[in-house]
């Protein structure tokens, strides 16, 4: 599930991940069969207690993606550590980062949980 409000992010976002084979929704009232969630987080300072409502409302891994994450790896754990959800992905990003991310937060260790 992708929760963006820019349009044309959200459109991007949809069709790179359905070219890459996902099923994806851009709807947050879809609840059931969701294997992860992806996030536009305007603010991160503010952002943590939305996004533990998402997990709990959802139950699935979070992908938290924002123009104020910094692409250091450390401060990225950090900042998901501290948010608790399973990966940050700074902005701007491309298809091959976005994808990458998603594979580890399907398939690899989580770098927190809410």
């Amino acid at each position: 599930m992708i929760i963006e409000t820019d349009d044309l992010i959200r459109e991007l976002l949809v069709r790179w991940l359905t070219e890459a084979g996902y099923s994806v929704a851009a709807d947050d009232s879809q609840t059931n069969g969701i294997a992860l969630v992806i996030a536009d987080v305007p603010n991160p300072a503010q952002a943590g207690a939305a996004l533990r409502e998402l997990h709990a409302r959802h139950g699935a891994p979070i992908l938290a993606t924002s123009g104020r994450f910094r692409r250091a790896p450390a401060a990225s754990e950090g900042a998901a550590r501290r948010l608790g959800v399973a990966k940050v992905l700074p902005k701007p990003f491309t298809c091959a980062e976005l994808l990458a991310a998603v594979g580890q937060c399907l398939d690899g260790p989580l770098s927190g949980s809410p």
